[in-house]
């Protein structure tokens, strides 16, 4: 079992590095991303991060020893969280991150026949490194923005997937990412190449006991979807309200390429999370869906970023949110269809339900038009409880709370039909727990 004090440093950097056997250039990566993390400024997109004490998180840490079982502790963990661990039968396989290190990865034969890569980010650097080396921080550089260049320098774990070119995957891949030591900071780093005319469907979880200390969870996502390619990236994120959870999530899509996000956010003290869509090739297509629930003490500062260079591109995004307790729900995006970025088109709808007086939610959209022949279409809604259905719902014996979770399954009806029947019934679990 190693691990390395609270703090950050040269020093810490060093030992992650060398706790993981990496090799010189990934060393080399880590400590130019610390330097340019140290320069950096807090990002002004979003909430103020100003209060983040970095000197106050533990870096890395690890309860797994090489070589050796994996601890019943953590096998019970996932068994309460109902992770599938010895049996995946709707999967085609699964890695599971337990704090800074990836702890199982099943993986079934019929990918390996197919030439599908899918393992830790870990794994990747030291049996594909040609392929790492070609994509790592291409799309999200070590000076794009202060946590990115925090990942960068610590990053442990995640997952890598290539899909090479005409596979096609008809069950989803899936992670799942948990932190369980108080004032952790867990930096998971994902890489996704999906070639020329290949599917994927990825589902990532998360989640984090309660602690009295804040933990910090900083990850970041490259994906690539080449030409004629689609790939569906869920997640289901449920921290708690003590996680802050700062992440930097990009795809760039090439001609007639599709991605689409399906992004639920049920938790964490801050969460700023706004996945981005670079639409390069013609016709290429973008979509993300995504739902942020807050409750007292909590901000949800979510959204998307649609970017259009290619012509005839097509970018929606569908904003659900939803605050009560006293709960901050703000949707913030970005849509920018450039000048040569002829014959495109982009919707963005945004809905917030408010369930009580005490809780707000803003919406801050900024939207570039720069051509004439293209354009972006923008609705905003905020509703709370109509007292006709409340008084209905009374009469039929309801209580308050049962009123609420009715009415919140039913306004969150979108993300719910996007996702997989199993994440569904957890989905709608996790939101009567609230």
């Amino acid at each position: 079992m190693k691990n390395v004090k609270k703090g950050l440093n040269v020093d810490v950097i060093k030992t992650i590095s060398k706790i993981k056997n990496e090799p010189q250039w990934v060393l080399d990566i880590r400590l130019k991303a610390y330097e340019i993390f140290l320069k950096l400024k807090n990002p002004t997109w979003g909430p103020k991060l100003d209060f983040i004490k970095f000197s106050n998180y533990i870096y890395y840490f690890s309860n797994i020893e090489k070589n050796k079982e994996l601890p019943k502790k953590i096998l019970n963990e996932f068994k309460k969280l109902k992770v599938p661990i010895e049996e995946a039968k709707y999967l085609n396989g699964i890695n599971d991150q337990y704090n800074s290190e990836s702890i199982i990865h099943q993986l079934k034969s019929e990918l390996d026949e197919k030439g599908v890569i899918f393992c830790s980010f870990d794994e990747a650097i030291k049996n594909h490194s040609d392929l790492v080396k070609k994509y790592f921080t291409k799309l999200v550089s070590l000076a794009d923005n202060k946590y990115a260049a925090l990942n960068t320098a610590v990053f442990s774990g995640g997952s890598f997937i290539y899909v090479p070119q005409n596979v096609k995957l008809d069950k989803p891949l899936q992670a799942y990412f948990r932190i369980n030591k108080q004032s952790m900071g867990q930096f998971e780093r994902t890489l996704i190449i999906c070639d020329k005319n290949s599917s994927l469907h990825y589902i990532e979880g998360c989640t984090a006991p309660i602690y009295d200390k804040n933990n910090l969870h900083a990850a970041v996502v490259e994906v690539f979807v080449e030409e004629n390619a689609k790939c569906r990236y869920t997640t289901i994120q449920n921290w708690s309200a003590n996680v802050l959870n700062l992440v930097t999530k990009r795809c760039i899509v090439e001609k007639n390429g599709s991605m689409e996000w399906i992004d639920g956010n049920l938790g964490s003290k801050l969460n700023m999370k706004y996945p981005c869509t670079i639409l390069k090739g013609d016709k290429s297509y973008a979509k993300c869906v995504s739902i942020a629930v807050s409750n007292k003490n909590i901000i949800q500062d979510t959204g998307a970023k649609m970017i259009h260079i290619g012509s005839n591109t097509h970018s929606k995004i569908i904003s659900k949110t939803i605050a009560k307790k006293n709960g901050i729900s703000n949707y913030r995006g970005l849509v920018d269809i450039k000048s040569n970025s002829a014959n495109s088109f982009a919707e963005v709808v945004c809905d917030t339900l408010l369930l009580d007086e005490l809780s707000s939610s803003k919406t801050i959209p900024t939207e570039i038009l720069a051509n004439s022949t293209s354009y972006i279409k923008h609705e905003a809604k905020v509703s709370t409880i109509d007292k006709e259905k409340k008084f209905f719902l009374e009469c039929k014996g309801f209580k308050e709370k049962e009123i609420n979770d009715i009415i919140s399954l039913g306004f969150i009806n979108d993300f719910d039909n996007e996702l997989p029947l199993e994440y569904s019934v957890e989905l709608k679990r996790l939101l009567k727990s609230i």
